[in-house]
């Protein structure tokens, strides 16, 4: 299937993701010290960072006019998205900002030089680090799924503080509601 548009989808013909508990040893957890590649070409050590990062994770972001990865991609509960969803996570980005979110990153396996071109295309003010390797993946047990050979983390959202998780938006649909889920508990939960 061709991709047309990547942000124009009515999601009442997408399958909702449901709440596997794939996600539900996370909240509490101290952030492992992996470091991961920006697509500012930054090295980020999410367990480093002092104050609340924002980190939002999807499966995969797709190009327009690009043929999907697999032809039943909108039918996989959770797949469809990824790019409304950082797109409205870029559009919110001053108010996250403006509500305590000293950081904001996306997250993703696919490559640095893939998620590089996506970042400029979308015109993103906040880096989207790559897992490629699955190194944070496996070490905090992110919940994945498997499609065409590839591990991808399934779409959520973590909230973290000095460290330490938070809070877990899981799942996460529709995915381009995400980032106003994220404000409206940011603005409820100062840090």
């Amino acid at each position: 299937m061709n991709q047309k548009n990547l942000l124009e989808v009515d999601w009442s013909k997408i399958p909702a993701p449901v709440d596997d508990g794939a996600a539900a040893h996370l909240a509490g957890m101290m952030i492992p010290p992996v470091t991961l590649l920006a697509t500012d070409d930054s090295s980020v050590t999410l367990s480093a960072l002092a104050g609340r990062t924002v980190v939002f994770a999807y499966p995969r972001t797709g190009e327009p006019g690009k043929i999907s990865l697999v032809d039943d991609w909108d039918m996989i509960p959770g797949a469809r998205g990824c790019t409304p969803q950082t797109c409205s996570f870029r559009d919110l980005f001053a108010e996250l900002k403006a509500a305590g979110a000293k950081h904001v990153f996306g997250l993703s396996t696919q490559d640095n030089a893939y998620q590089t071109e996506m970042a400029s295309r979308l015109h993103l003010p906040f880096p989207v680090l790559s897992d490629e390797k699955l190194l944070l993946t496996r070490a905090l047990k992110l919940p994945t799924m498997q499609v065409a050979g590839l591990t991808l983390i399934k779409r959520l959202a973590l909230i973290v503080d000095d460290g330490r998780i938070r809070h877990v938006f899981y799942p996460v649909f529709p995915p381009d509601r995400n980032a106003a889920d994220v404000l409206a508990w940011l603005r409820e939960n100062p840090a």
